[in-house]
């Protein structure tokens, strides 16, 4: 339930990420998006959300979703994760996605209960059940 929670709490971020980012596009291209600046702005959104993702997984470990569901992502060793490690995880999570979600069910069928892009990018989703303070 933590994750589901997470996940939803990630979600709703990552929507008011996407609605400011696309007020900030819509200002420079204007209301009447071409083919083309449609797509532009979906790979736009798509890069915003790296960087979000990538930064957080970085510098702490953890989006602010997941400091309030106090998770955090490591590496095999317990380590931070490096910047590799942090872009082949979005990489792989974007096609868990793309793939209804396949990555995240996969959760459900590995024996340490890991996400696929997680062991694809060599990362562990770790919780912490003890409150800080």
């Amino acid at each position: 339930m933590r994750r589901i929670g997470c996940l939803i709490y990630d979600a709703l971020l990552l929507l008011a990420l996407w609605l400011i980012a696309t007020l900030l596009y819509l200002l420079l291209a204007g209301s009447e998006l071409t083919a083309v600046q449609r797509h532009g702005m979906q790979l736009y959104l798509w890069l915003i959300s790296a960087v979000y993702f990538v930064w957080c997984w970085r510098h702490g470990g953890q989006t602010l979703a997941m400091q309030t569901w106090r998770m955090r992502l490591v590496n095999r060793d317990g380590q931070a994760i490096r910047y590799g490690q942090a872009i082949s995880r979005y990489g792989w999570a974007t096609l868990s996605i793309a793939t209804l979600g396949f990555g995240y069910l996969w959760a459900f069928w590995d024996k340490d209960g890991q996400y696929l892009h997680d062991r694809l990018s060599g990362c562990y989703l770790v919780t912490h059940t003890t409150k800080p303070g």
